[in-house]
């Protein structure tokens, strides 16, 4: 009769990260958004739906990418 198998065992060493390169940027929420432009949530909202600023809407939620606020920034200051 042959014993049973001896089941895989998972190392025992934590999952390898990936490059800082391809962690995802954080999302920020309209609030904080709005508060790093200086201007009102409402406004930084109704930008992203007309497509001045670009946004993420999630469900009745605006999310925003720190570095697409501070390219808007830029191109606002340059103007």
């Amino acid at each position: 009769m042959d014993p049973l198998p001896i089941p895989y065992r998972k190392s025992s060493r934590p999952p390898k990260l990936p490059p800082l390169s391809e962690v995802p940027e954080r999302l920020i929420d309209s609030e904080e958004a709005a508060a790093i432009i200086g201007i009102h949530p409402k406004t930084l909202q109704r930008y992203a739906r007309c497509g001045l600023i670009r946004g993420i809407h999630v469900g009745k939620l605006w999310r925003f990418r720190y570095s697409t606020l501070e390219d808007w920034i830029a191109k606002e200051l340059a103007s």
